[in-house]
């Protein structure tokens, strides 16, 4: 359930300078939370929700302090349910049908995608994963729905979504295998699975 209106992403290529622009945007409106911390490839990610204008002048704040170090930023004044909930890491495992699978190559844009996913079509957002590991400082994200949702899905973010922060990497799997469904339920990183038994030739 969303608690905050409004969410800011700021993603830097520099640590030291990533530290101390989250420092300064703290330090200049009363936010209501902060995450924030190294992600893969040396770089710093920092994610606040609050009121609108806490957030907005806050992430003025860190990207006049971040400068050129800031590789991709998001502010989205009224964030989906949804993409609040998932970037907070809470799942919502789906049920049945297609799946769309979107690679960007920062978080802001992956949590961009996800935003004008969900409010122009009725898909089930899985998962968005936050340049963790194995990812290579990209974002991640997964959606299920009927065949047509999905690929109206994909054409509003692919046409609709600012790409500033590189391009978008897509697919849809119209119907996809029961294993894999089942393995992204929990999770797509490889390393947090168990070997599913298919039942399939072992000799």
């Amino acid at each position: 359930m969303k608690t905050h209106p409004a969410i800011a992403v700021a993603e830097f290529s520099e640590i030291p300078i990533g530290m101390s622009a989250t420092d300064a945007m703290l330090k200049k409106a009363p936010i209501a939370f902060v995450k924030c911390g190294t992600i893969t490839r040396g770089r710093f990610l920092t994610l606040v929700g609050g009121t609108t204008a806490s957030v907005d002048e806050a992430l003025r704040e860190g990207l006049a302090h971040g400068g050129p170090a800031v590789l991709d930023s998001l502010f989205l004044a009224d964030v989906h349910p949804r993409v609040y909930e998932a970037i907070l890491g809470r799942r919502k495992p789906g049920n049945s049908g297609a799946l769309a699978i979107i690679e960007t190559d920062t978080v802001a844009a992956s949590v961009r995608a996800a935003e004008a996913a969900l409010k122009g079509t009725p898909v089930h957002l899985i998962e968005i994963r936050l340049a963790d590991a194995g990812l290579s400082g990209r974002g991640l994200s997964v959606y299920q729905g009927s065949l047509p949702d999905i690929e109206a899905a994909i054409e509003i973010v692919t046409r609709h979504v600012d790409q500033s922060g590189g391009p978008l990497r897509h697919r849809i799997i119209s119907s996809p295998h029961e294993g894999l469904v089942r393995q992204i339920e929990t999770s797509t990183w490889f390393g947090s699975q168990d070997v599913l038994d298919l039942g399939g030739e072992t000799v």
